[in-house]
Protein backbone atom coordinates (compact mmCIF):
# COMPACT_ATOMS: atom_id res chain seq x y z
CA UNK A 1 0.00 0.00 0.00
CA UNK A 2 2.78 2.20 -0.14
CA UNK A 3 1.33 4.07 -3.58
CA UNK A 4 -1.04 5.01 -1.41
CA UNK A 5 0.30 7.87 0.82
CA UNK A 6 1.74 9.59 -1.90
CA UNK A 7 -1.44 9.76 -4.04
CA UNK A 8 -3.09 11.16 -0.78
CA UNK A 9 -0.34 13.64 0.24
CA UNK A 10 -0.73 14.66 -3.72
CA UNK A 11 -4.30 15.44 -3.06
CA UNK A 12 -4.27 16.58 0.49
CA UNK A 13 -5.62 20.01 0.29
CA UNK A 14 -6.62 22.41 2.94
CA UNK A 15 -10.16 22.34 2.05
CA UNK A 16 -12.35 19.16 2.82
CA UNK A 17 -14.18 19.74 -0.30
CA UNK A 18 -11.13 19.60 -2.54
CA UNK A 19 -9.88 16.67 -0.88
CA UNK A 20 -12.28 15.03 -2.22
CA UNK A 21 -13.50 16.59 -5.66
CA UNK A 22 -10.41 16.41 -7.00
CA UNK A 23 -9.41 12.73 -6.29
CA UNK A 24 -13.15 11.61 -7.56
CA UNK A 25 -12.39 13.75 -11.06
CA UNK A 26 -8.84 12.36 -11.75
CA UNK A 27 -10.44 8.38 -10.82
CA UNK A 28 -13.40 8.85 -13.42
CA UNK A 29 -11.36 10.33 -15.94
CA UNK A 30 -8.86 7.73 -15.48
CA UNK A 31 -11.51 4.82 -15.47
CA UNK A 32 -13.18 6.49 -18.66
CA UNK A 33 -10.20 6.67 -20.28
CA UNK A 34 -8.91 3.00 -19.64
CA UNK A 35 -12.15 1.99 -21.48
CA UNK A 36 -12.09 3.88 -24.34
CA UNK A 37 -8.75 2.35 -25.48
CA UNK A 38 -10.01 -0.41 -26.43
CA UNK A 39 -13.03 0.30 -27.10
CA UNK A 40 -12.01 2.68 -30.10
CA UNK A 41 -9.42 0.07 -30.97
CA UNK A 42 -11.97 -2.67 -31.46
CA UNK A 43 -14.62 -0.30 -32.17
CA UNK A 44 -17.15 -1.89 -29.62
CA UNK A 45 -19.64 -0.11 -27.88
CA UNK A 46 -21.07 -2.88 -25.55
CA UNK A 47 -18.71 -1.50 -22.21
CA UNK A 48 -19.84 2.25 -23.01
CA UNK A 49 -23.15 2.55 -20.68
CA UNK A 50 -21.72 -0.07 -18.30
CA UNK A 51 -18.54 1.85 -17.29
CA UNK A 52 -20.27 5.07 -17.33
CA UNK A 53 -22.26 3.59 -14.41
CA UNK A 54 -19.97 1.64 -12.55
CA UNK A 55 -17.83 5.20 -12.86
CA UNK A 56 -20.81 6.08 -10.58
CA UNK A 57 -20.67 3.48 -8.45
CA UNK A 58 -16.74 3.67 -7.91
CA UNK A 59 -16.73 7.69 -7.49
CA UNK A 60 -20.18 7.07 -4.83
CA UNK A 61 -17.70 4.73 -2.96
CA UNK A 62 -14.81 6.52 -3.30
CA UNK A 63 -16.39 9.88 -1.80
CA UNK A 64 -18.27 8.20 0.94
CA UNK A 65 -14.82 6.29 1.85
CA UNK A 66 -12.18 8.63 1.23
CA UNK A 67 -11.86 10.06 4.62
CA UNK A 68 -11.81 6.53 6.25
CA UNK A 69 -8.64 5.82 3.98
CA UNK A 70 -6.91 9.23 4.32
CA UNK A 71 -7.82 8.57 8.53
CA UNK A 72 -5.56 4.62 7.37
CA UNK A 73 -3.17 6.31 5.51
CA UNK A 74 -3.19 9.79 5.78
CA UNK A 75 -1.01 9.77 9.28
CA UNK A 76 1.36 7.46 11.51
CA UNK A 77 -0.87 6.98 14.58
CA UNK A 78 -2.38 8.55 17.23
CA UNK A 79 1.50 9.41 18.44
CA UNK A 80 1.26 11.94 16.05
CA UNK A 81 -1.37 13.61 18.59
CA UNK A 82 0.55 12.82 21.71
CA UNK A 83 3.40 14.44 20.10
CA UNK A 84 1.30 17.48 19.09
CA UNK A 85 -0.26 17.37 23.02
CA UNK A 86 3.34 17.80 24.25
CA UNK A 87 3.80 20.76 22.48
CA UNK A 88 0.55 22.28 24.37
CA UNK A 89 -1.93 21.71 21.23
CA UNK A 90 -5.46 21.35 22.07
CA UNK A 91 -6.06 17.70 23.76
CA UNK A 92 -8.11 15.63 21.32
CA UNK A 93 -9.53 11.91 21.57
CA UNK A 94 -10.24 8.77 19.58
CA UNK A 95 -9.37 4.92 18.09
CA UNK A 96 -7.07 4.41 15.22
CA UNK A 97 -8.69 2.79 12.64
CA UNK A 98 -7.05 -0.49 11.00
CA UNK A 99 -8.72 -2.34 8.10
CA UNK A 100 -11.43 -3.59 9.51
CA UNK A 101 -12.61 -0.46 10.65
CA UNK A 102 -12.24 1.32 6.94
CA UNK A 103 -13.79 -1.22 5.67
CA UNK A 104 -17.19 -0.52 8.01
CA UNK A 105 -16.44 2.99 8.88
CA UNK A 106 -19.71 4.00 6.90
CA UNK A 107 -22.04 1.73 9.43
CA UNK A 108 -20.24 2.22 12.51
CA UNK A 109 -19.62 4.95 15.14
CA UNK A 110 -16.44 5.73 16.24
CA UNK A 111 -14.88 9.21 17.87
CA UNK A 112 -13.41 12.29 16.15
CA UNK A 113 -9.89 11.97 15.80
CA UNK A 114 -8.37 15.10 14.53
CA UNK A 115 -4.34 15.50 13.99
CA UNK A 116 -3.94 18.66 14.53
CA UNK A 117 -0.75 20.00 12.32
CA UNK A 118 -2.48 19.04 8.89
CA UNK A 119 -6.18 18.79 9.85
CA UNK A 120 -6.70 15.37 8.54
CA UNK A 121 -8.80 13.55 10.39
CA UNK A 122 -7.58 10.02 11.83
CA UNK A 123 -11.36 8.16 12.48
CA UNK A 124 -14.66 9.78 11.01
CA UNK A 125 -18.07 9.40 12.14
CA UNK A 126 -20.43 9.56 9.67
CA UNK A 127 -24.07 11.20 9.43
CA UNK A 128 -27.39 9.68 7.85
CA UNK A 129 -27.21 11.44 5.46
CA UNK A 130 -24.25 10.91 3.63
CA UNK A 131 -25.07 6.73 3.99
CA UNK A 132 -28.37 7.65 2.32
CA UNK A 133 -27.41 9.66 -0.60
CA UNK A 134 -24.85 7.07 -1.48
CA UNK A 135 -27.17 4.58 -0.75
CA UNK A 136 -30.06 6.06 -3.02
CA UNK A 137 -26.77 6.53 -6.04
CA UNK A 138 -25.61 2.99 -5.62
CA UNK A 139 -29.25 1.53 -6.02
CA UNK A 140 -29.99 3.88 -9.18
CA UNK A 141 -26.52 2.99 -10.62
CA UNK A 142 -26.78 -1.03 -10.08
CA UNK A 143 -30.09 -1.08 -10.97
CA UNK A 144 -30.12 0.90 -14.54
CA UNK A 145 -26.45 -0.48 -15.20
CA UNK A 146 -28.00 -3.75 -15.56
CA UNK A 147 -30.88 -2.67 -17.05
CA UNK A 148 -28.62 -0.91 -19.90
CA UNK A 149 -26.08 -3.97 -19.88
CA UNK A 150 -28.86 -6.85 -20.03
CA UNK A 151 -30.12 -4.74 -23.46
CA UNK A 152 -26.53 -4.49 -24.95
CA UNK A 153 -26.46 -8.10 -24.64
CA UNK A 154 -29.35 -8.48 -26.19
CA UNK A 155 -29.45 -6.04 -29.53
CA UNK A 156 -25.52 -6.49 -29.77
CA UNK A 157 -24.57 -2.91 -30.11
CA UNK A 158 -26.04 1.01 -29.67
CA UNK A 159 -27.23 1.95 -32.10
CA UNK A 160 -26.51 5.53 -31.14
CA UNK A 161 -22.37 4.86 -31.81
CA UNK A 162 -23.65 3.72 -35.29
CA UNK A 163 -21.05 6.83 -36.65
CA UNK A 164 -19.29 7.70 -33.63
CA UNK A 165 -17.51 4.70 -33.14
CA UNK A 166 -15.88 4.17 -36.43
CA UNK A 167 -14.34 7.78 -35.53
CA UNK A 168 -11.87 7.51 -33.06
CA UNK A 169 -11.79 11.10 -31.84
CA UNK A 170 -15.64 11.56 -31.69
CA UNK A 171 -15.41 8.39 -29.41
CA UNK A 172 -13.45 9.56 -27.27
CA UNK A 173 -15.11 12.72 -26.55
CA UNK A 174 -18.05 10.36 -25.90
CA UNK A 175 -16.30 8.68 -22.88
CA UNK A 176 -14.61 12.09 -22.21
CA UNK A 177 -18.26 13.27 -21.75
CA UNK A 178 -19.40 10.55 -19.97
CA UNK A 179 -17.00 10.94 -16.94
CA UNK A 180 -17.86 15.03 -17.06
CA UNK A 181 -21.35 13.64 -16.80
CA UNK A 182 -20.73 11.75 -13.94
CA UNK A 183 -18.84 14.17 -12.00
CA UNK A 184 -21.44 16.73 -12.43
CA UNK A 185 -23.89 15.08 -11.36
CA UNK A 186 -22.33 13.54 -7.80
CA UNK A 187 -21.16 16.76 -7.21
CA UNK A 188 -23.63 17.43 -4.69
CA UNK A 189 -23.08 13.84 -3.52
CA UNK A 190 -19.64 14.33 -2.98
CA UNK A 191 -20.32 18.05 -1.15
CA UNK A 192 -22.10 16.15 1.42
CA UNK A 193 -19.58 13.43 1.94
CA UNK A 194 -17.12 15.99 2.52
CA UNK A 195 -18.62 17.33 5.27
CA UNK A 196 -16.42 16.66 8.40
CA UNK A 197 -17.65 14.97 11.55
CA UNK A 198 -18.80 16.43 14.14
CA UNK A 199 -20.97 19.73 12.59
CA UNK A 200 -23.75 20.37 14.15
CA UNK A 201 -26.35 21.24 11.28
CA UNK A 202 -25.65 18.02 9.42
CA UNK A 203 -27.20 15.73 12.26
CA UNK A 204 -30.82 17.01 12.02
CA UNK A 205 -33.65 15.96 9.51
CA UNK A 206 -34.82 19.16 7.71
CA UNK A 207 -37.88 19.70 5.47
CA UNK A 208 -35.26 19.26 2.36
CA UNK A 209 -34.54 15.96 3.30
CA UNK A 210 -38.13 15.11 3.08
CA UNK A 211 -39.27 16.99 -0.23
CA UNK A 212 -35.36 16.03 -1.75
CA UNK A 213 -35.78 11.97 -1.02
CA UNK A 214 -39.36 12.47 -1.76
CA UNK A 215 -38.57 13.33 -5.41
CA UNK A 216 -35.90 10.59 -5.68
CA UNK A 217 -37.91 8.12 -4.82
CA UNK A 218 -40.63 9.22 -6.76
CA UNK A 219 -38.30 10.12 -9.85
CA UNK A 220 -36.87 6.22 -9.46
CA UNK A 221 -40.17 4.60 -9.30
CA UNK A 222 -41.54 6.52 -13.00
CA UNK A 223 -37.81 5.54 -14.22
CA UNK A 224 -38.10 2.04 -13.27
CA UNK A 225 -41.63 1.56 -14.41
CA UNK A 226 -40.99 3.33 -17.43
CA UNK A 227 -38.23 1.10 -18.26
CA UNK A 228 -40.01 -2.07 -17.29
CA UNK A 229 -43.28 -1.22 -19.63
CA UNK A 230 -41.23 -0.73 -22.89
CA UNK A 231 -39.04 -3.59 -22.41
CA UNK A 232 -42.48 -5.74 -21.51
CA UNK A 233 -43.66 -4.14 -24.88
CA UNK A 234 -41.06 -4.97 -26.55
CA UNK A 235 -40.80 -8.77 -25.60
CA UNK A 236 -44.56 -8.98 -26.07
CA UNK A 237 -43.84 -7.39 -29.55
CA UNK A 238 -40.88 -9.70 -30.56
CA UNK A 239 -43.25 -12.70 -29.18
CA UNK A 240 -46.19 -11.06 -31.73
CA UNK A 241 -48.74 -10.57 -28.93
CA UNK A 242 -49.75 -7.14 -30.63
CA UNK A 243 -48.37 -5.88 -34.04
CA UNK A 244 -48.17 -1.93 -32.42
CA UNK A 245 -45.43 0.39 -33.95
CA UNK A 246 -45.37 2.56 -31.10
CA UNK A 247 -45.47 2.10 -27.27
CA UNK A 248 -48.11 4.49 -25.78
CA UNK A 249 -49.69 3.07 -23.14
CA UNK A 250 -49.23 3.32 -19.58
CA UNK A 251 -46.46 6.11 -18.43
CA UNK A 252 -45.58 6.67 -21.85
CA UNK A 253 -49.48 8.00 -22.47
CA UNK A 254 -48.38 10.82 -19.68
CA UNK A 255 -45.30 12.07 -21.18
CA UNK A 256 -43.26 10.89 -24.06
CA UNK A 257 -40.08 10.14 -22.39
CA UNK A 258 -41.25 9.06 -18.80
CA UNK A 259 -38.03 7.55 -18.22
CA UNK A 260 -35.58 10.63 -18.99
CA UNK A 261 -38.18 12.52 -16.97
CA UNK A 262 -37.72 10.06 -13.89
CA UNK A 263 -33.91 10.62 -14.21
CA UNK A 264 -34.19 14.08 -14.38
CA UNK A 265 -36.32 14.10 -11.16
CA UNK A 266 -34.24 11.81 -8.59
CA UNK A 267 -30.81 14.01 -9.48
CA UNK A 268 -33.36 17.06 -8.50
CA UNK A 269 -34.18 14.99 -5.26
CA UNK A 270 -30.33 14.91 -4.39
CA UNK A 271 -29.77 18.19 -5.15
CA UNK A 272 -32.82 19.36 -2.89
CA UNK A 273 -31.19 17.06 -0.30
CA UNK A 274 -27.91 18.57 -0.51
CA UNK A 275 -29.04 22.61 -0.89
CA UNK A 276 -30.85 22.07 2.29
CA UNK A 277 -27.40 21.11 3.92
CA UNK A 278 -24.94 23.45 2.36
CA UNK A 279 -27.31 26.47 3.25
CA UNK A 280 -25.70 25.82 6.94
CA UNK A 281 -22.92 28.42 8.16
CA UNK A 282 -20.79 25.83 9.87
CA UNK A 283 -21.29 23.28 7.28
CA UNK A 284 -19.95 26.04 4.35
CA UNK A 285 -17.32 26.92 6.69
CA UNK A 286 -16.40 23.15 7.13
CA UNK A 287 -16.04 22.21 4.05
CA UNK A 288 -13.31 25.39 3.14
CA UNK A 289 -9.92 25.67 4.41
CA UNK A 290 -9.14 26.38 7.48
CA UNK A 291 -7.42 30.38 7.15
CA UNK A 292 -9.81 30.90 4.12
CA UNK A 293 -13.51 32.24 4.15
CA UNK A 294 -16.32 29.79 3.98
CA UNK A 295 -17.89 28.25 0.64
CA UNK A 296 -19.50 30.82 -1.11
CA UNK A 297 -23.86 30.85 -1.64
CA UNK A 298 -22.80 31.19 -5.48
CA UNK A 299 -20.46 28.00 -5.31
CA UNK A 300 -23.23 26.06 -3.23
CA UNK A 301 -25.72 27.26 -5.76
CA UNK A 302 -23.20 25.56 -8.59
CA UNK A 303 -22.75 22.63 -6.90
CA UNK A 304 -26.31 21.77 -6.54
CA UNK A 305 -27.61 22.33 -9.79
CA UNK A 306 -25.23 21.25 -12.26
CA UNK A 307 -25.35 17.65 -12.25
CA UNK A 308 -29.74 18.26 -13.08
CA UNK A 309 -29.07 20.93 -15.36
CA UNK A 310 -26.12 18.96 -17.08
CA UNK A 311 -28.10 15.63 -17.40
CA UNK A 312 -31.44 17.12 -18.39
CA UNK A 313 -29.87 19.29 -21.43
CA UNK A 314 -28.24 15.82 -22.09
CA UNK A 315 -31.46 14.74 -22.62
CA UNK A 316 -33.54 16.99 -24.21
CA UNK A 317 -30.75 18.36 -26.72
CA UNK A 318 -27.92 16.14 -27.08
CA UNK A 319 -28.09 12.13 -26.79
CA UNK A 320 -32.11 10.83 -25.59
CA UNK A 321 -35.06 13.01 -26.84
CA UNK A 322 -32.83 14.10 -30.08
CA UNK A 323 -31.70 10.69 -31.63
CA UNK A 324 -35.15 8.86 -30.45
CA UNK A 325 -36.97 11.56 -32.28
CA UNK A 326 -34.85 11.32 -35.37
CA UNK A 327 -35.63 7.40 -34.92
CA UNK A 328 -38.89 7.24 -34.47
CA UNK A 329 -40.15 10.18 -37.33
CA UNK A 330 -38.14 8.56 -40.07
CA UNK A 331 -40.20 4.84 -39.04
CA UNK A 332 -43.46 6.25 -38.17
CA UNK A 333 -43.43 9.68 -39.54
CA UNK A 334 -46.23 9.07 -42.04
CA UNK A 335 -48.41 7.18 -39.45
CA UNK A 336 -51.65 9.61 -38.62
CA UNK A 337 -51.81 7.89 -35.05
CA UNK A 338 -48.23 8.64 -34.05
CA UNK A 339 -48.43 11.95 -34.83
CA UNK A 340 -51.92 12.72 -33.16
CA UNK A 341 -49.88 11.32 -29.76
CA UNK A 342 -46.69 13.03 -30.68
CA UNK A 343 -49.14 16.39 -30.48
CA UNK A 344 -51.56 15.64 -27.82
CA UNK A 345 -48.52 13.59 -25.39
CA UNK A 346 -46.09 16.39 -23.38
CA UNK A 347 -42.40 15.48 -24.71
CA UNK A 348 -40.95 15.70 -21.20
CA UNK A 349 -43.13 17.10 -18.05
CA UNK A 350 -46.53 15.02 -17.95
CA UNK A 351 -48.53 18.60 -17.62
CA UNK A 352 -51.65 19.54 -19.75
CA UNK A 353 -51.63 18.87 -23.33
CA UNK A 354 -48.45 20.69 -24.21
CA UNK A 355 -45.21 19.30 -25.68
CA UNK A 356 -43.20 20.77 -22.36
Amino acid sequence: MAIIQPLLSLTNFASPLERTVVPCIMVAYAIQIAVAIPSIIYKSDRFFDASGLSTFLIVNILSLYLPAIRAKYGGDNLGQVADAIKEGVETVSGTEPGWGSLLMAPFKRCNIVQEVATGTPLAVDYNWRQLALSGAVTVWAVRLGVYLFRRILREGHDHRFNEIRINPRRYLRAFIGQATWVIFCMLPVIAVNSIPSGVPSVSDVKPTDFSGFGLWIIGFVVEVVADYQKSKWQKEKRDKVHDQQFLTSGLWSWCQFPNYFGESMLWVGITTVTFGVLLFDDVREALAAADSSPMSILSVIFVCTIGPAFVTFLMLKVTGVPYSERKYDNLYGGDEKYQKWKRETPKFIPIGSHSI
